[in-house]
């Protein structure tokens, strides 16, 4: 038996054989979902053009649509994120500039990992490293909102227009919020606890890694994000669905339409205490676009639910007190307020 080490240049070949393989195929279902989707319609006992067939198609061509590009968008992702880690993103934070520091903190936040159950470790990571708070919440509200995911979901959806219109206002929201919250000084506003904290030694990943380990943590990304939000996913695109084949347009135009002054924050309100991710929420908004809902009232709708949900709240107040969560979530609703009537101007 030879104890010589594996060839890593024959993994790396094996690797990009079997993503060039496996993006082939990807493209050539995708091209099929439609018609597909219409045969399967076809082959229920459900009556052409109905309601409920409207509903059924949609979800069947959605389902595996939505969860092709998320898996895909996560992958790609995945591999840019072995370029970052904890350490090394609050090593490039620490001692920025306010301004400087909030936009890098923005930019940092499309592609690092963020989610509830990370926000206390990486909010005390980030303090303790003498990150600014300001500047920490300019990551905090980026990457929720600005992710890759809902980038990606946004360009294949509903085109790169509303993609980059998007990324471009939910940037300025993450900058301005992030250096509104610095200049109030209110880092006395946190719990005893987290001011009290210590960053510790740990060594920072220096990024030498090849390639099979990058195309390893892209596939364990796939598994890990896309394994626990498919199920937000298809409720998301199950309402979609209901909203696509049951809610009349006119209703629509008059709840979310951009004509209606109080839509905007409705939208808001009623996007707070949901519990979803950009990826389950972005079928939604699909549905709403389609059904003549006002674009600017839709993504505040959508940003509200993902940099301002409940749980998310319920979380941070581990490490924020009741007063800087106050502040935290008023200042980035005005934000996301002054994007919803920017955009109805600007779209309507």
């Amino acid at each position: 038996m030879s104890n010589r080490a594996p060839n890593p240049h024959g993994a790396a070949r094996a690797w990009f054989g079997g993503i060039a393989i496996a993006m082939a195929i990807w493209f050539a279902l995708y091209r099929q979902l439609q018609p597909v989707s219409r045969w399967l319609v076809a082959q229920l006992p459900i009556r052409p053009g109905s309601h409920l067939a409207t509903s059924v198609e949609f979800f069947f061509y959605d389902t595996p649509k939505v969860l092709m590009l998320l898996t895909l968008v996560v992958f790609v992702m995945g591999v840019v994120r072995s370029f970052f880690s904890p350490e090394r993103t609050r090593a490039l934070l620490a001692g920025r500039r306010e301004g400087v520091g909030n936009i890098a903190a923005s930019m940092l936040g499309i592609v690092t990992p963020f989610c509830s159950c990370s926000a206390v470790p990486l909010f005390v990571g980030f303090v303790s490293a003498g990150v600014p708070l300001g500047v920490t919440f300019s990551f905090l509200i980026s990457a929720p909102m600005v992710n890759e995911v809902a980038l990606g979901l946004l360009f294949a959806l509903v085109g790169w227009k509303v993609a980059l219109t998007y990324l471009a206002f939910g940037l300025s929201i993450a900058i301005l919020s992030g250096w509104i919250i610095g200049r109030l000084r209110l880092e006395g506003w946190l719990e005893p606890w987290v001011r009290e904290v210590r960053a510790g030694e740990d060594p920072l990943d220096d990024g030498h890694r090849d390639w099979v380990e990058r195309f390893e943590a892209g596939w364990e990304a796939v598994k890990e994000i896309v394994g626990k939000v498919w199920y937000w996913i298809i409720a998301g695109i199950a309402a979609g669905a209901f909203i696509h084949g049951y809610v009349p347009a006119g209703l629509l135009a008059r709840i979310m339409g951009a004509g209606a002054w109080w839509s905007v924050p409705a939208a808001v309100m009623v996007g707070v205490p949901m519990y979803s991710n950009a990826a389950g929420i972005i079928p939604v908004v699909e549905a709403l676009l389609g059904k003549g809902a006002a674009l600017g009232t839709v993504l505040a709708f959508m940003m509200s639910v993902t940099a301002l949900s409940m749980p998310e709240m319920i979380i941070l107040r581990k490490v924020l007190s009741l007063r800087l969560i106050a502040v935290f979530a008023g200042v980035v609703a005005l934000g996301i307020l002054a994007v919803g009537y920017l955009f109805n101007a600007l779209f309507s």
